[in-house]
């Protein structure tokens, strides 16, 4: 999602600069001014459009396809963008699922992608400011609102489901694994026993258990105790980590040669799985020892970042929301058909 930050009000309701966008397009430039007019970027969490306005505006050869599970953001992004016609086409998905967004579209833009693949991509993954600005989606811990949590309204599950159905064990897993949460059985037993008086309905009544639950040694020194519980209950309720296991093989086999993928987490959940994943797509499968690559067995990316790259002090400065964000960025080197 577009993770971002409001600044003056001369620049209206878009008034906001993404995070590290300038540092993102310097990645992802070389990919697209290589494609030329051939060049295709996917946004696939278009989230308020900052990104996708910034990309559009700087490569004006280039045409992008923004995702998005949310149909508020999309509706909001869509308006936002029309003025780049039809360079721009917007589609409801969820961003691991690109094979709906190319396959099952019609246009030139799709075409394109079929033809010749995707010059550029970027996941900015997280819950954005817009989803925590609307009280009524439940994201936010410090605003009694509905525990909703969905980022497509169209699914089912919300988090009051999960705090109301689950058992015992399922919660402290989630809270545990989701939210690296060390009092994660406490709170399921507390969460557990309140339910039977009551069925969970909003966020105040979760976060008055979580002060009376969570010791008060831990409350001075770890920071808002609702926050890793919130992120657990947000990342179950979408499905997010398997999304983003799933996305990693999608954009890498639709990139074309010379192109690139952004991702932007976080979570240390989600940087680890990206990493992990260009780890193996940038390591020889050659038996250690060998002298060369064996045929079909050589790397085909290549990391363009030394690690994860990180806000700037002074855009943490301007947008706190930036601090924890980790940037890893990949190019395809060979084609798919030489494995």
């Amino acid at each position: 999602m577009d993770n971002v930050t409001a600044t003056t009000n001369k620049q209206g309701r878009h008034g906001h600069v993404p995070v590290m966008r300038d540092r993102v397009t310097e990645l992802l430039a070389p990919a697209i001014e290589a494609a030329g007019a051939d060049a295709v970027i996917i946004d696939a969490t278009l989230g308020a459009g900052g990104h996708a306005e910034h990309f559009l505006a700087t490569f004006p050869q280039a045409r992008l396809i923004g995702i998005d599970r949310d149909t508020h953001s999309l509706k909001e992004a869509r308006e936002r963008l029309a003025p780049f016609g039809e360079r721009f086409c917007g589609v409801h998905a969820r961003f691991d699922d690109l094979a709906t967004a190319i396959d099952d579209q019609a246009g030139e833009i799709f075409d394109t992608v079929r033809v010749h693949g995707i010059a550029a991509a970027l996941y900015d993954l997280g819950v954005s400011s817009m989803q925590l600005d609307q009280l009524e989606r439940g994201f936010a811990y410090r605003a009694d609102a509905p525990l909703d949590m969905r980022m497509d309204q169209n699914t089912q599950l919300t988090a009051a489901d999960v705090l109301n159905t689950y058992s015992h064990g399922d919660i402290a897993r989630i809270l545990k694994t989701y939210g690296d949460e060390r009092f994660a059985g406490k709170i399921a037993t507390a969460i557990v026993r309140e339910r039977e008086k009551e069925p969970f309905r909003t966020s105040a009544r979760l976060v008055e258990l979580l002060y009376e639950t969570i010791p008060a040694a831990t409350r001075r020194t770890g920071g808002h105790p609702a926050k890793r519980i919130f992120q657990a209950l947000r990342v179950e309720v979408n499905g997010e980590l398997d999304s983003v296991e799933k996305s990693l093989g999608e954009i890498t086999r639709r990139l074309r040669v010379g192109g690139r993928a952004v991702y932007m987490s976080y979570q240390s959940l989600e940087d680890r799985l990206v990493k992990k994943a260009f780890t193996e797509l940038t390591t020889s499968q050659t038996p250690p020892g060998l002298p060369m690559d064996l045929p079909g067995t050589a790397p085909k990316f290549r990391t363009i970042t030394r690690g994860a790259e990180k806000a700037t002090e002074n855009e943490i400065d301007d947008n706190p929301r930036a601090a924890p964000v980790r940037v890893r960025a990949i190019e395809r080197i060979s084609p798919e058909e030489d494995s």
